[in-house]
Order: structure tokens, then C-alpha cells, then sequence
């Protein structure tokens, strides 16, 4: 079972589509104390060590070596070993794995062959609480951009000033922003990084369980200790869009309503938006009454009056992706959320409610429908 933790961890960085063939196996390599395995698709390296002293793991050294074995083949034959434990010894670049009954040889690779994991210099270092890396992580992931054509756009940009981090993504129909001040650490770093989402997504299934994570912030790579496991990322070269100017200093219309009920209602509204070509919802705020519609010409309408805690400002007409508002929403895990409106054509932003200091925010571009 420690074994396959291990495996399961380190696969999360290895891809069937790399051009470098040997990037499809696993590295493993046994020394006199522990075990090492390490996976990497060249943008993320993670590396798991099994130490002898580990007494969970059993683990017995009888002869360091090492071997490359490809990832897909060697991590199904272990999690389909008969008994509880298995062994391993390698003869050149041939592996035996036997457990219980059960005897496999599978052909490997020369660990020489394997690639290096990156070095690192001028290296900046902080501790942050496991948990506040995942919220991070979560509320901002959902607007970094899927499409490669502008790549700058596909990172989470942290900018980190003493204990305070501000992260953002856009994929330039939407924003998240979230700003935290770091708990239980006095560090006085100053960095303006850009990693992969891709790489955050790794990572987040890696953070649970863990209490605190160490960074370290090189040039062009991001280190993340978890104890037994190191988590490598490169980063995204090149100067993140100025997002600050984006978000609206103040608004015409505002309403205030439980998250769960607006995504209910954009839950429902969307059943039919999805059925037509453009995927729209369309809000209507008019004289105290804000009701929700989701139109295909297809198969139908729904229509549906929203209950709000309170409502101000000017009447508005606005239109927007019910995806991007759902995403958005989430995120705020049944707190109330005001919702803010300049107009019906200008973005319009999600905060918790009564919040103005804009820490925890989404932004949103409507679509335009005429």
C-alpha cells in the first residue's frame, strides 16, 4: 500500500503525449536508507522517497540500484500484485516483480538515461499553511486559460510581498483574484511568479493530509516541499496582463443573495441555454424584481424570479455565460455574495458579502446579445 501511494504521486507528473520517450517511465532508485521514485513530463518533476525507517512501508534493502519502468505497466501490475507485499530486483534494465504466486520480468531503461531534476540558484523561500495553498488554488484555477495561444494566460500569477500573496487568473472573458495574508510564517520574500495551472492541479491533490508546505522560488522553477514528497514546476516566462485597472471601482446596481440559491437558479437556467448555439442566460433586474431566463429556440424557455437579500440601484438587462457564473460560484461555498453591475456591456463582479476590500473576488464579461 505505501508503495502505491507512492506510485499514485508521482505518476500525476508523468504524460503518455512527451517527446522525450523516456519521460513515460518511472525513475526508481534505491539507495542504502530509502526509496526514490520520481515522475516528470518536463514541466512538473515530483519525487517520493520510502525511507527504511518508515516502519508503515516494511520496506527491506538488500542492494541499491536503480532502473527506469514504464509508468502504465509497472503501476497496474503492482496494484494488481495477489499479497500484501511484493519485491524487486533488478538485472540490468530488466525488473522482477514478485508477489505471492505472482512472478513478472518487464523490460526497463538505464536510470543514467533519465533526465535531471532542475537545479536551482538564487533561490527564495517561504512556509505557508497547506490549507491556505489550497484556497488559493481553488478559488482562483477556474479562470486561468485552457487555450495555448497565449500561454502567460494559462498560469496563476502570485505576487508575493512579505507575508501577503495576491493571485491571479484571466482568460480574458473572466477574473479571480484572491489576496491572503499568510499565517505562521515571518517571511520577507518579494517574487513575481507565474506557474501553470496544470501544475496547481497536480499539486492540490497532493496538499491534503499535509499541515505545511515549504517554497522555494528560483528563476524559472517553483519548489514545493511536502515532508517525503518535492514537487517541481517550471514557470511561465514573459509579464502578466495588468489586471488591477479591470476591476470596476464602483458600481450602479448591486444585489445581495445566498450563492447556493443563484447557483440553483443558473443551474436550471442553464438545462436549456445549453440546448442553443450561444449559451446564454440573460438577468433582469427591473423596479425591485430580479428574474433569471434561459431560452432554446430548440426546445424551450425557463424563466425564474430570484429571491434576493436586498437589492439597489438602476433597473439593468444583462447576458452572460451561466458557466462562467457557476464556476464563479462555487467558489464562495453558500456564504451570501453581493453581486455588482456598472452596466449592462461592463464586467461585473462576485464578493462575499459586505466584503468591499475585493480579497476574494470574480469577474465576469457579459455577452452581448444584439
Amino acid at each position: 500500500q505505501a508503495f502505491i501511494k507512492a506510485l499514485n504521486d508521482v505518476s500525476r507528473a508523468i504524460s503518455s503525449r512527451t517527446t522525450i520517450p523516456i519521460l513515460t517511465n518511472i525513475k526508481i532508485v534505491l539507495t542504502q536508507e530509502e526509496l526514490i521514485l520520481t515522475g516528470s513530463n518536463s514541466d512538473i518533476s515530483i519525487e517520493t522517497r520510502i525511507a527504511q525507517s518508515d516502519t508503515s512501508a516494511q520496506l527491506v534493502i538488500k542492494q541499491p540500484g536503480g532502473i527506469t519502468l514504464s509508468a502504465t505497466f509497472f503501476s497496474n501490475i503492482v496494484k494488481n500484485l495477489p499479497a500484501d507485499d511484493l519485491s524487486v530486483s533488478v538485472d540490468g534494465v530488466r525488473a522482477s516483480i514478485t508477489s505471492g504466486a505472482s512472478d513478472f520480468t518487464i523490460n526497463g531503461q538505464d536510470v543514467r538515461n533519465y533526465p535531471q531534476l532542475p537545479e536551482l540558484d538564487d533561490v527564495q523561500s517561504l512556509s505557508v499553511s497547506a490549507a491556505q495553498l489550497v484556497d488559493i488554488i481553488s478559488q482562483t484555477k477556474i479562470s486561468a486559460s485552457t487555450q495555448e495561444s497565449r500561454p502567460i494566460l494559462t498560469g496563476i500569477h502570485l505576487a508575493l510581498n512579505g507575508n501577503d500573496v495576491k493571485a491571479v487568473t484571466t482568460d480574458s472573458h473572466r477574473l479571480s483574484q484572491r489576496i491572503v495574508t499568510l499565517t505562521g510564517t515571518d517571511a520577507q520574500v518579494k517574487a513575481d511568479v507565474i506557474i501553470p495551472a496544470k501544475s496547481f492541479n497536480e499539486l492540490q491533490s497532493l496538499l491534503e493530509g499535509q499541515d505545511r508546505v515549504e517554497i522555494k522560488l528560483s528563476a524559472n522553477q517553483a519548489v514545493f516541499d511536502l515532508g517525503n514528497t518535492t514537487f517541481y514546476s517550471r514557470l511561465l516566462e514573459g509579464n502578466y496582463p495588468e489586471t488591477d485597472r479591470l476591476i470596476p471601482t464602483e458600481s450602479t446596481t448591486q444585489l445581495t443573495i445566498e450563492a447556493s440559491a443563484l447557483l440553483g437558479a443558473i443551474s436550471r437556467a442553464s438545462l436549456l441555454s445549453h440546448e442553443s448555439r450561444n449559451n446564454v442566460v440573460q438577468l433582469t433586474l427591473e423596479d425591485g424584481v430580479v428574474t433569471l431566463t434561459g431560452t432554446s429556440q430548440e426546445v424551450g424557455r425557463v424563466q425564474e424570479e430570484l429571491v434576493t437579500k436586498s437589492i439597489e440601484g438602476e433597473n439593468l438587462e444583462i447576458s452572460f455565460n451561466p458557466d462562467y457564473v457557476r464556476d464563479a460560484l462555487r467558489v464562495f461555498s453558500g456564504k451570501a455574495v453581493d453581486v455588482k453591475f456598472t452596466s449592462n456591456l461592463r464586467p461585473f463582479t462576485l464578493t462575499p458579502a459586505g466584503e468591499t476590500d475585493n480579497k476574494q473576488l470574480q469577474l465576469i464579461t457579459p455577452v452581448r446579445t444584439f
